[in-house]
């Protein structure tokens, strides 16, 4: 018997597993870190919440098939969008045996259209400390990806993902006491953030019920490996 024939029967006798990705979709709103869920329509874990996800199709690199989860429920392109880790374990889908990509993708909560589609029973923005019970692994996901994003905010400009175009320095500053769940000396904190050049300043400032407030847009919107704080 030939080395590839036997590789076929071996094949055969000795199914492989599926391979999937899950997406944990973070954004910001009403000043709460919050994290995007579906309900699961079907099978052991039907009625739970889970992240959105599904198989790589034969044609998709991983990236790809995150890329289209994420706009399929967002319907938003071109996002922050990072692997974090590769789940394997044998149970972690009695239906079947899966082994599943995560990844993390930061939104604006602005311009996100949340679809369900026929696929889940449900879709809701979850604050990302309070989340449910969740169905396979994702409890053990979700604490992986948020300390992967409080560790990304520290040591790259990836806070730009949450902000619009244009913002105050107050904005920035709540965004990083939000997700870090700490104060941070706002005179300290200017100082430090306007002396990483990586903002531009503004002709014109934000109006409101205080003082009138500068504004800053980013000087690049693309991650950069920068000690923040």
């Amino acid at each position: 018997m030939s080395q590839k024939e036997s590789e076929r029967r071996f094949s055969a006798a000795r199914p492989h597993p599926w391979v999937a990705v899950d997406v944990v979709i973070f954004t910001l709103h009403q000043k709460t870190l919050q994290c995007l869920l579906v309900k699961v329509k079907e099978g052991t874990f039907a009625g739970m919440w889970a992240f959105p996800g599904g198989l790589v199709g034969a044609e998709e690199s991983l990236d790809e098939a995150a890329q289209r989860e994420l706009y399929e429920r967002t319907g938003l392109r071109h996002l922050y969008l990072e692997q974090l880790y590769t789940f394997g374990k044998r149970e972690r889908d009695p239906a079947t045996r899966v082994v599943s990509v995560s990844y993390i993708a930061l939104v604006p909560y602005r311009g996100v259209n949340l679809n369900s589609a026929s696929k889940y029973a449900d879709i809701r923005w979850f604050p990302a400390s309070r989340v449910p019970h969740l169905a396979y692994d994702h409890d053990q996901v979700q604490r992986l990806a948020l300390q992967r994003l409080q560790s990304k905010l520290q040591y790259t400009n990836v806070v730009y993902s949450f902000l619009p175009r244009e913002f105050t320095l107050g904005e920035l500053q709540e965004i990083y006491e939000t997700i870090l769940h700490r104060a941070l000396d706002r005179r300290n904190f200017r100082k430090r953030i306007l002396a990483l050049g990586l903002l531009q300043p503004l002709p014109k400032v934000k109006r409101g019920a205080h003082r009138p407030a500068s504004l800053y847009s980013f000087k690049q919107r693309r991650l950069m490996v920068i000690e923040m704080l």
